[in-house]
């Protein structure tokens, strides 16, 4: 069964934290990730800002307009795909996939300022506990360190 990680944050943003989590997948783990978001807009947004997050570090990625998949470490889109072939998924925006079944580990996000992002995370909680799946809860503290909660 897939290992999913629910992350809820209140003092940071997707565009802080998810480029630390990339980095830590490709580079530490040398997996590959698909990033899924909610609209095609998140997807032009994530791909600007890995570009240029950080003037120390590069986290070589695609979209569909760029192509190639299969050589992207990590594959950005609003689509439930797997075209880079890898091994964790990264559900943001309130997305939910019927597919982390192709993937050793889920790590969902979720926006602790924004309603629908807290419904989206209680929704998949469920279903992804009824399906059987090994689920872990991460809050982060109020000094931005990641906690577990047992729930």
């Amino acid at each position: 069964m897939t290992e999913v990680r629910f992350y809820h944050f209140t003092r940071q943003t997707y565009e802080e934290i998810l480029p630390v989590m990339l980095e830590r997948v490709i580079s530490r783990d040398r997996k590959r990730a698909v990033v899924k978001a909610g609209s095609e807009e998140m997807v032009d947004h994530l791909n600007t800002h890995l570009w240029i997050f950080s003037d120390r570090s590069f986290l070589p990625h695609g979209t569909k307009k760029e192509g190639s998949p299969e050589i992207q470490p990590i594959w950005l889109t609003n689509d439930d795909e797997n075209p880079n072939n890898a091994d964790v998924l990264f559900l943001i925006d309130g997305c939910f996939s019927d597919k982390i079944d192709d993937y050793e580990m889920v790590c969902l996000l979720i926006n602790g300022r924004d309603n629908d992002s807290l419904e989206a995370g209680r929704k998949s909680w469920g279903l992804y506990k009824e399906q059987g799946h090994q689920l872990n809860y991460w809050q982060q503290s109020d000094k931005g360190t990641w906690v577990v909660k047992d729930i």
